[in-house]
């Protein structure tokens, strides 16, 4: 069962058995055909929409969806993730990540960033050479750069510490 949050005002719960699709319990009846890669044509009460994927993250299980020319913007939940919260574990992941360290051992080529910086999720932080491959270590969340505890040309053993956030 899936779990579905749209515009985060609107929740509803989709459950697909053998070849059927369930929405909040009840049977739905619709006929639906791919006209292209991100798009479909649904057929519902004998009302024909036309639905695009415009953005998927499949990260954070989100996506944006034009409907007939209207945006959806939505959130989803498997069951994996409802299990997760059922636990107690949903939060886990977004918990505050104090400090990078290094994957492996290794030569610090380049440090892309300074301290005091402002860096997102998924931003260069520092290359760091192994095994003659250069691997780019990239921020994993969102926050301030606190101390760079490495310099370009810096050898680091695995776990070092190479920087902090606040």
């Amino acid at each position: 069962m899936y779990k579905i949050k749209v515009n985060d005002n609107f929740q509803f719960e989709l459950e697909e058995k053998a070849s059927d699709f369930y929405l909040n319990g009840s049977k739905l009846n619709v006929d639906v055909s791919d006209t292209a890669a991100n798009a479909t044509n649904i057929i519902y009460n004998n009302k024909s929409f036309n639905a695009e994927i415009v953005e998927l993250n499949r990260m954070d299980k989100t996506c944006t969806v034009r409907v007939n020319g209207n945006n959806y913007s939505l959130k989803v939940e498997d069951k994996f993730d409802q299990l997760l919260k059922q636990l107690g574990l949903d939060n886990i992941a977004s918990a505050k990540i104090a400090e990078i360290k290094a994957p492996m051992p290794g030569l610090v080529l380049s440090v892309a960033v300074k301290e005091g910086t402002e860096v997102k999720k998924g931003d260069n932080l520092l290359i760091l050479e192994a095994m003659k491959m250069e691997n780019i270590i990239k921020s994993p969340t969102d926050g301030i750069v606190k101390k760079i505890a490495v310099i370009q040309g810096d050898k680091v053993e695995k776990n070092q510490v190479l920087l902090q956030f606040k």
